[in-house]
C-alpha cells in the first residue's frame, strides 16, 4: 500500500506512550516514513530515537516533511507546534490520534496539503473515526481552496477567505469557466448558492477558472489557473534563459494571460539542448516538448514563413510547436521580440504533469464491514471512481466532497475500463470497482485486457489490485461450510463464452463430483440456460444433493433457500443470485451445508455420524 501514501511524503510519525508507538508503527512501515520515538520506550528495529526533547526535534524535521501524525492529545499537538506554524500554504499537515485511539483529528493543513483525506485514509484503515472540523466537510463540499487540486490547477489572487466563508452562508456565488475541465462541477452539484454564468459579472463575488489575468478592484473574486497554455518558442542559437523569459512575460502581459496557466514550452527538435530553453523549462518546472520538421511541417498555421522552411525544414515553429503540444486552438499568433519568437496555444485539457494510477479494486458482497482496508484505502484515495451504478450506491457513506463518482448502467464494463484508462493515462488516480473480488469475473480482467492491446501505442500504467471477498466466498459463509472439498465456479452467462463451452464445463463438473457454483445463473433475457445445467447435472447426481441459494449476500434484501437439485430452479432467481450445489458427500445440518474435509469411498449422501470430522 506505500504507494497510496505518496503524496504524503515525507511523513513523520511520533509516539510517546507503548500505546502510540504499538499503533503507529505498522503505518509508519506501510508509508515508508520514520517512527520517531521518546527515548523512555522500549528500543525497535523500526523506530528512532528522538533526542533531546521531542519540542527541539520537532523544529529540527519541521522543515523536511510534508505530514506529520501525532500519537498525543490535542492539547500537547497544539502547544508543541504553535511557535513553529508560519503559512499554511507551506506548513506540513499536522493530524493527532489520542492515547485512546477512538479517533484521528485534522489539525492543520485540512485543506492546502489534504491533511483531511490522510486523516480519513488512517482512521479506515485503523477502523475509528476521522475528526475533521471545518466548515466546507460540514456542509459536504470540498473548501473552494482545494477545487482545483485534483486538476494542477494553480491558485491566483483573490479574497480566498472571504469567498469560502460566503459559500458557507449560503450567499450567491458566480462561477466563471473560461477553460479547464469540467469533471469538477459534480463537487458541489448540491450546492444552489453556486451558479454558473455565461458572461463575466465583475460587481459580484466570483470564482474564476480561467487562463486569463483577472482582477477585481474590491476584492470579491478569487482565481482558479489552469495549466492549458502551451508556448511555442523559435529563438536564435545562444539566446540566453533571460531573454526568453522576458519574451515570454512581455506576450502574456499583452495578452493578459496567467504565467501560472502555462503547461509546457514547445519548439523544434533541434532546439532540444539550446541552453536557454533548457535552463528555462528547469527553472520553472514546465515540461519542454519538441517535435521534428516534418511533423510540424504538417500543420496549418496563420502565419507560415518561407523562409523559416528553407531554414528549419517547416513554415512555422512557434506556431505549430504550440498547436501541435496542445492539440487546441491558437490563442496567440506568432509575436517575434527579436531574438525569440513567442505563440501561444489553448488547450483543450489541463496538464496534470503527474503520472495516473489504476486501481482495481474488489468490494466484496456490498456490506462495508466486509470491505478490506486496503480496498478501502484504495477507494477513498483516488480522485475518480467508477463502476456499475448499484455497486457505487454501497460505498456511498465513504465517498470524500472532493471525489467524482461516474457510475454507469449494467453492460458497460468496456465503456468503464476505458474512461477509467483515459483518465488514468491524463494522470488521474482512478478506482474501478467490482463487486466480490475484481479478478473472478471482475472488472480487472476487462482492463488488463484492453491496456494489453493498447500498450504499444501509450505508455504503461501503474497498476494495482486490491481483492475482495469473493461471491462465492460471501455465498458459503452464509450457509455453512460447503467449500471444504474441491470446487469450481461456472457462470452461466454466455455473453462472452458459447453455450457449448459452458455446458462441457457444466457436464465435466457434474462428472468430478466437485462442489459447484453457479455465477450469473439467470436474468429477464437468459432464462433457459440455468434448467439446461440443472438438467446435466441430473444426469449425474442424486436429485436430493444438496443446493444453497445464496441472493444478495451481507446486503440489506438479503434471501436465502435452502433447496435441492431437483427442485431448486423453481425458486424466483436473478443475476443477484450464486447457487451452490454440494457433491455427494454434502449435506444439511443444524449448522447448515456441509461438506466433510475426508473423501472416503462411500456411497452418496452416508450418514454422517459415521464420519471422524476431526481427522487431518
Amino acid at each position: 500500500m506505500a504507494n497510496l501514501w505518496t503524496e504524503f511524503q515525507p511523513i513523520a510519525w511520533i509516539a510517546t506512550t507503548p500505546t502510540s508507538q504499538m499503533r503507529l508503527l505498522p503505518l509508519a512501515q506501510s508509508s515508508q516514513g520514520v517512527l520517531w520515538c521518546s527515548p523512555h520506550l522500549k528500543s525497535h528495529p523500526h523506530c528512532q530515537i528522538y533526542a533531546p526533547s521531542l519540542r527541539e526535534h520537532l523544529s529540527i524535521i519541521w522543515p523536511h516533511q510534508r505530514a506529520i501524525v501525532f500519537g498525543l492529545t490535542l492539547g500537547a499537538v497544539v502547544r508543541l507546534i504553535a511557535p513553529l506554524l508560519t503559512d499554511k500554504q507551506q506548513d506540513p499537515t499536522i493530524l493527532c490520534i489520542p492515547e485512546s485511539g477512538e479517533y484521528v483529528i485534522t489539525v492543520c493543513g485540512g485543506h492546502q496539503q489534504q491533511g483531511d483525506k490522510l486523516s480519513q485514509s488512517i482512521a479506515h484503515l485503523l477502523g475509528i473515526k476521522s475528526v475533521i472540523t471545518d466548515a466546507a466537510t460540514a456542509h459536504d463540499i470540498p473548501g473552494v481552496d482545494t477545487w482545483g487540486m485534483p486538476w494542477n490547477w494553480q491558485k491566483g489572487a483573490g479574497n480566498w477567505t472571504g469567498i469560502a466563508s460566503a459559500i458557507i452562508r449560503d450567499e450567491p456565488i458566480h462561477i466563471m469557466q473560461e477553460s479547464g475541465t469540467t469533471l469538477w462541477r459534480q463537487m458541489i452539484m448540491q450546492k444552489s448558492n453556486l451558479i454558473f454564468l455565461q458572461e463575466p459579472d465583475l460587481q459580484t463575488k466570483t470564482i474564476w477558472i480561467t487562463h486569463r489575468e483577472i482582477t477585481s478592484p474590491d476584492q470579491q473574486i478569487v482565481t482558479w489557473h489552469p495549466r492549458v497554455l502551451w508556448v511555442g518558442i523559435g529563438c536564435e542559437r545562444g539566446t540566453s534563459q533571460e531573454q526568453i523569459d522576458s519574451a515570454v512575460k512581455t506576450v502574456f502581459a499583452t495578452h493578459q494571460l496567467s504565467l501560472k496557466s502555462i503547461a509546457g514550452i514547445a519548439s523544434l527538435d533541434i532546439k532540444k539542448d539550446e541552453i536557454g530553453l533548457v535552463n528555462l523549462t528547469q527553472a520553472q518546472g514546465w515540461p519542454f516538448l519538441t517535435f521534428s520538421a516534418a511533423t510540424l511541417s504538417q500543420i496549418s498555421v496563420p502565419n507560415p514563413s518561407k523562409i523559416v522552411a528553407q531554414t528549419v525544414g517547416t513554415a512555422s515553429v512557434a506556431e505549430a510547436s504550440a498547436l501541435q503540444a496542445s492539440q487546441g486552438t491558437l490563442l496567440v499568433p506568432k509575436t517575434i521580440l527579436s531574438p525569440v519568437t513567442i505563440a501561444v496555444a489553448l488547450a483543450p485539457q489541463e496538464w496534470l504533469n503527474r503520472p495516473g494510477q489504476l486501481y482495481l479494486v474488489g468490494i466484496g458482497p456490498g456490506d462495508l464491514a466486509q470491505l478490506t482496508p486496503a480496498a478501502r484505502q484504495a477507494i477513498t484515495q483516488a480522485d475518480v471512481v467508477i463502476g456499475y451504478h448499484l455497486y457505487l450506491q454501497l460505498l456511498d457513506t465513504i465517498k470524500r466532497p472532493a471525489q467524482i463518482w461516474e457510475p454507469y448502467p449494467i453492460g458497460q464494463e468496456t465503456q468503464r475500463a476505458q474512461r477509467a484508462i483515459e483518465l488514468a493515462h491524463w494522470g488521474l488516480n482512478v478506482a474501478v470497482v467490482s463487486s466480490g473480488d475484481c479478478g473472478i469475473y471482475g472488472m480487472a480482467g476487462v482492463v488488463i485486457e484492453l491496456l494489453q492491446k493498447q500498450d504499444s501505442v501509450k505508455t504503461k500504467l501503474d497498476i494495482k489490485i486490491f481483492p475482495g471477498i469473493s461471491a462465492l466466498q460471501s455465498a458459503a459463509s452464509r450457509v455453512g461450510v460447503p467449500l471444504m472439498q474441491d470446487f469450481c465456479a461456472i457462470s452461466l452467462s454466455d455473453l462472452h463464452v458459447p453455450w457449448d463451452v459452458i455446458a462441457q464445463r457444466v457436464t465435466h463438473a457434474a462428472q468430478g463430483d466437485f462442489v459447484t457454483i453457479f455465477y450469473n445463473p439467470c436474468s429477464q433475457q437468459r432464462t433457459w440456460q440455468l434448467p439446461t445445467a440443472q438438467a446435466i447435472f441430473l444426469q449425474y447426481r442424486d436429485p436430493q444433493t444438496p443446493v444453497a441459494i445464496v441472493r444478495q449476500a451481507y446486503r440489506q434484501d438479503e434471501q436465502i433457500w435452502r433447496d435441492t437439485l431437483a427442485n431448486f430452479t423453481q425458486n424466483s432467481l436473478d443475476m443477484f443470485c450464486t447457487i451452490i450445489i454440494g457433491n455427494s458427500r454434502t449435506y444439511w445440518s443444524e449448522y447448515g451445508l456441509i461438506t466433510p474435509r475426508n473423501y472416503p469411498p462411500k456411497s452418496p449422501h452416508f450418514d454422517p455420524q459415521s464420519q471422524n470430522l476431526n481427522s487431518e
